[in-house]
């Protein structure tokens, strides 16, 4: 494929997302942070789905099959139970506080310590997130484009490029222009695996639609784990940890509840989130599938698998292995489900800071729109160099240290907002600061241990929930100590 068709589809691809920001044009901070409370459900949900899947779902969902066949489904089953509590608890109350920022509860809950340290654990959680990201756009452009013109053009100028075209639409118009660039770029992502897969069944079998019998009858097709509870895929610990993920990552997380605080009241965002639980079942359902084809495919041809299985995906589309369109359909689906998360991630990065640190909401409506573009611009740099530094550590499948990471950022979060929910404690605010810091060294101390402790258990993504029982206990130690002053 050639790379000069690789530069004129993105081009055409960030003129049409140009096309939208421009008509979606809103440069005050109300329609930035917002939009305005005007977002229509089925636009926000279907926008959703992209975004909470990501260019990680793209690359690494395939790639983990090999190793882990369909157990993944198993924390995607336990990711409804979550989007229901999120439905139910969490959006009444936000929309019943009016916040802008979801960190604001924890202000008129417990304070200002509490209030900033919940901000800056969404901070570090989503610039890792993020950077995790928009490495993978910055592999596949390497790879697809300046590799492939035998140019030597240093890693952190590709990750700019990215960064660069992420800037220039989302400065146009904040969360009112994500919502409708994510539906397009929803409806991209998707359409590369579908169009994949037809293509895979059709090259191994002379049939486009013979995919799913050959998935059900091939050895990566098995979801559930009921017989090792020692495994890290035990299906209970990913079931419960799927259900807290999507607690703390979608409602826990003010990148995917700024868009569902944009709709107009609480019962269309409830609409929202539940029609996006029961899509992701499907959604995940067809990205495993396509790990399996794509396995499937490798082992009939004697095609060597990669030593990162990320790369599977990239290295057969793009050698145009299932003909020239797959692989303009693998760069579209790429780009747009990378882009449909950390977009957002940088409008909502933006909006936490200026609104959570710095309190812009207290200044006059000009001056807090020059901060907000200034921290938008800020924040740009910041995701440049972390995913210049991500590139020089990763070692391991994107989407298990995305998780890995989250277990230890979103931990915090989750003791946070529990110990609100569900006591009437007040405690001492100051004290929040040390917590949130404890509380994920305590978690990683059980990770590097657990092995030996407990008679060979590997811990999975549970760590998630014990790093928020760590932080919920210390919470009431900090009500103890309020008490007795």
């Amino acid at each position: 494929m050639s790379p000069w068709l690789v530069i004129l589809l993105i081009l055409a691809y960030f003129g049409l997302l140009l096309l939208i920001a421009q008509k979606t044009s809103d440069n005050s901070n109300d329609g930035f942070f917002t939009g305005r409370r005007n977002s229509p459900w089925y636009v926000v949900a279907f926008g959703m789905i992209g975004a909470s899947l990501s260019g990680v779902t793209f690359i690494s969902v395939p790639g983990w099959v090999g190793a882990q066949e369909f157990a993944y489904m198993q924390v995607v089953l336990g990711y409804v139970v979550g989007y229901i509590v999120i439905a139910t608890v969490l959006l009444p109350l936000y929309y019943r506080l009016h916040l802008t920022s979801i960190y604001e509860y924890l202000k008129q809950r417990f304070g200002t310590y509490s209030y900033r340290s919940g901000a800056w654990l969404f901070l570090v959680s989503r610039i890792i997130g993020a950077s995790f990201r928009l490495y993978l756009v910055a592999m596949v452009l390497k790879i697809a484009v300046f590799d492939r013109l035998d140019l030597q053009v240093p890693y952190i100028l590709i990750a700019g490029i990215t960064i660069l075209l992420i800037w220039v639409y989302t400065s146009k118009g904040g969360i009112k222009t994500i919502v409708w660039t994510d539906t397009l770029q929803t409806a991209f992502m998707l359409l590369a695996v579908v169009v994949t897969l037809y293509a895979v069944s059709e090259t191994l079998t002379g049939s486009g639609w013979s995919w799913p019998r050959l998935v059900e009858q091939s050895e990566y097709s098995k979801i559930f784990n009921f017989s090792d509870w020692n495994a890290p895929h035990y299906f209970w610990k990913d079931f419960i940890s799927g259900a807290f993920i999507a607690i703390v990552m979608t409602g826990l997380d003010q990148d995917m509840m700024q868009k569902n605080l944009s709709c107009k009241n609480v019962k269309e965002a409830r609409k929202n989130v539940l029609w996006l639980s029961v899509s992701l079942v499907m959604v995940n359902l067809l990205f495993l599938s396509l790990g399996a084809m794509l396995f499937i495919y490798s082992g009939s041809k004697g095609i060597p698998i990669p030593d990162k299985a990320d790369e599977l995906f990239p290295s057969l589309a793009m050698n145009e292995h299932f003909g020239m369109m797959v692989s303009l359909f693998f760069i579209l689906g790429m780009i747009a489900a990378a882009y449909s998360s950390a977009d957002s991630a940088l409008t909502a990065l933006t909006t936490s800071f200026s609104v959570d640190i710095l309190e812009v909401q207290k200044l006059s409506p000009k001056k807090a729109e020059r901060i907000r573009k200034r921290v938008h611009i800020a924040f740009s740099v910041v995701l440049l160099l972390a995913i210049t530094i991500f590139r020089e550590v990763n070692n391991d499948s994107v989407i298990a240290e995305l998780f890995k990471a989250a277990g230890y950022t979103y931990g915090p979060l989750l003791g946070m907002f529990a110990f609100g929910l569900f006591t009437n404690f007040k405690i001492w605010d100051k004290g929040v600061v040390i917590l949130v810091i404890l509380s994920p060294f305590l978690t990683y101390f059980f990770m590097l241990n657990a092995e030996n402790w407990f008679n060979g258990y590997k811990p999975g993504f549970e760590l998630l929930i014990l790093n928020g029982l760590l932080t919920f206990m210390g919470m009431y130690v900090l009500k103890v100590l309020k008490t007795n002053k």
